[in-house]
């Protein structure tokens, strides 16, 4: 069973956010509409990161830490 994205990077942020519904929350604070963009079932978080011009190390933080907040 796969407990993080970061073992797949092929995942696209649809089945992210499908998978860990939590992960909205980095997205909608991050004012970014990958929620229901008819083109999340393509893009990885690479992919979103690139298009945002966002730092993709930071925002991974923030989707592990949406996902593990224990950790």
């Amino acid at each position: 069973m796969m407990t993080n994205w970061r073992s797949d990077p092929d995942m696209t942020i649809d089945a992210i956010m499908r998978k860990w519904p939590v992960t909205m929350t980095v997205l909608i604070r991050r004012r970014m509409l990958c929620i229901g963009c008819p083109i999340a079932v393509y893009h990885t978080v690479s992919d979103i990161c690139r298009a945002h011009g966002i730092d993709e190390a930071a925002f991974a933080t923030e989707l592990d830490a949406a996902i593990h907040p224990e950790a």
